[in-house]
């Protein structure tokens, strides 16, 4: 019921005063819904759909596009000692079969969008790695959506404590994963972002 009250008034509002798309970031079939009835348009899942099992079949009902997003262990210990075979592939085939197992419930895959959870139960040698890799997640057949901006392990590398101040890490993860292919992108710092992809696509494409 808490989140109710705090997402509605803020969804209504948002949708009342632009025309673009808002997503509810939730694992709860009745959030959603109660963020659906006030506007919403996208459900975007940390669990990739996998905590409630009402949501799933409420998207398809709804004819919803929902984002299924990767993350190991529960949000309160899944940085404790996050351990794959292989993160690239672990990620890869929970990925894909979450998105088989959308499809079964009738969510079409056009409308479903994967992301592989950078930073949610995974060390920095695993979220770069995926990002090193990020162009084999193509074969899912979906959009990609990426959340890299002002992430822990940015300030790791540039050693940089204060989130804000991440925005030069964040734009360059950002931009090497476009180089890749990615086509949605999560961000904290709109402007500057946006400013470098016109400047890259401009350059490697011409576009004006």
């Amino acid at each position: 019921a808490l989140e109710i009250e705090r997402t509605g008034p803020v969804i209504r509002t948002i949708c009342a005063k632009t025309k673009v798309a808002v997503s509810i970031d939730t694992r709860k079939a009745a959030v959603a819904r109660a963020a659906v009835e006030s506007g919403a348009a996208l459900v975007n899942d940390v669990s990739g759909l996998t905590f409630d099992p009402e949501l799933a079949p409420f998207c398809a009902e709804e004819d919803l596009p929902v984002c299924v997003m990767h993350s190991q262990g529960l949000p309160e210990l899944m940085q404790y000692n996050p351990l794959y075979e292989d993160v690239v592939f672990d990620v890869y085939d929970f990925l894909e079969d979450q998105i088989n197992c959308l499809i079964r419930q009738g969510i079409g895959r056009n409308r479903i969008i994967a992301d592989p959870g950078i930073g949610f139960g995974k060390t920095m040698a695993h979220n770069l790695a995926l990002l090193n890799k990020i162009s084999l997640f193509h074969s899912l057949g979906v959009p990609l959506l990426l959340g890299v901006s002002r992430k822990g392990f940015i300030g790791k590398i540039t050693q940089e404590n204060v989130a804000e101040a991440r925005v030069i890490g964040s734009v360059s993860a950002a931009l090497t994963c476009l180089s890749q292919g990615v086509q949605i992108f999560r961000v904290h710092d709109v402007k500057e972002t946006r400013q470098a992809f016109d400047m890259w696509q401009t350059i490697m494409f011409g576009r004006e």
